[in-house]
């Protein structure tokens, strides 16, 4: 009777690999270059674009290029970019007008501000503790670095300039901008008439007006309201403002991660009792903030770059420095090499903060 049927099976039977054509890089190419006779065309048309444009950029920018020399003149016969200016003009990209002799203080602070970086962007990093006082002491550490004093030879801002001076400003607004933006965007849903009206105020005239007209007002009207015995830095200043600015912006952002926060959420805080500071600090900000995350970047990354517009009051960033060597008679025509490496330092901090930000998202995503 039972010589038809099989035995139960009572092992697991082994897993056995995935095809070589649907894993790897093979895979890769199968599922996204050319699923289809679509994608198969567009990815041969990609190619060849490819290949009309990498080569020759790469033959004028590095094969045909020219590096020694102390002038425009020593690139006359040249066939690709000119880069001398780089080994005449390097520092001065970086340092402004920053004496020469005292560039070891900047080299420090942004060696510094890696340590200092570290426990507010990665998890779990050894000596954390000590590590995030550090980072607490770092603004103060890198202020009398950069401008001397107790023993230092003081700097006055006004030599500030270079890359040096928009890492300075963006850093500044960016550390700035994200606590003052939580306040704002916490004042604008105050139960409190005054504390709310100001918020709203604060975020719409800075959100209204345009930097470029605020860095005119702070460079050149406020001084004139002050007192006489009393003056305030024009660098201090620029920050100041920028840091305004960017947390207007910044209230809006996480005014929308608040509100993507359910109702539940707060009536849970309440259920266990807790403060009203306690609820947003513990429940509330940490998934408003991871809601936030894109738009928060999208904003750092828009400050840093918004600090090019300290041209317009005189301040030498590598945009002014660049674009003041590109007038010099000694550098003349090199406009496409000088702004070619200035973009590449813009897009070099971007890009990291933007790759960062996606790597957050993914630690922080609570879905999978």
């Amino acid at each position: 009777m039972t010589e038809g049927f099989h035995r139960p099976q009572t092992e697991m039977i082994p897993n056995r690999a995935a095809p070589a054509s649907s894993v790897g890089i093979v895979g890769w190419v199968r599922t996204n270059l050319l699923s289809s006779w679509v994608n198969v065309g567009l990815t041969l048309i990609g190619f060849y674009l490819i290949w009309l444009i990498v080569p020759p950029l790469l033959m004028w920018a590095f094969f045909d290029a020219t590096y020694i020399g102390t002038d425009r003149f020593a690139c006359e016969d040249r066939v690709g970019a000119c880069w001398v200016f780089l080994d005449q003009r390097f520092a001065q990209f970086l340092y402004g007008f920053y004496p020469s002799e005292q560039t070891w203080r900047v080299n420090i602070a942004l060696i510094m501000l890696i340590p200092a970086l570290a426990p507010l962007l990665f998890d779990k990093m050894p000596g954390g503790k000590y590590l995030r006082w550090f980072s607490l002491a770092y603004p103060f550490i890198a202020t009398f670095l950069l401008i001397g004093g107790f023993g230092l030879e003081e700097i006055p801002t006004n030599k500030f300039g270079g890359f040096m001076l928009n890492i300075t400003v963006g850093l500044a607004g960016i550390f700035l901008s994200l606590p003052v933006g939580i306040l704002l965007a916490l004042g604008r849903r105050s139960q409190l008439p005054f504390v709310r009206i100001f918020c709203i105020g604060f975020i719409e005239v800075f959100r209204g007006v345009p930097l470029i007209t605020m860095m005119f007002t702070a460079a050149m009207l406020l001084p004139l309201f002050l007192p006489p015995q009393m003056s305030l830095d024009l660098v201090v200043r620029v920050i100041v403002v920028v840091t305004a600015f960017a947390s207007a912006y910044m209230a809006e952002v996480i005014r929308g991660g608040l509100a993507a926060i359910d109702r539940g959420q707060y009536e849970a805080a309440q259920a266990l009792g807790l403060s009203y500071w306690k609820s947003m600090l513990l429940i509330i900000l940490p998934q408003a903030l991871k809601y936030s995350i894109p738009g928060i970047v999208n904003t750092f990354i828009a400050l840093f770059k918004d600090t090019t517009l300290v041209i317009v009051i005189g301040l030498f960033d590598i945009l002014n420095i660049g674009r003041s060597m590109v007038a010099n008679p000694d550098w003349l025509g090199l406009g496409i090499e000088t702004y070619a490496i200035i973009a590449l330092s813009f897009f070099t901090v971007c890009f990291s903060i933007s790759r960062y930000s996606l790597s957050l998202e993914r630690r922080l995503d609570t879905s999978r």
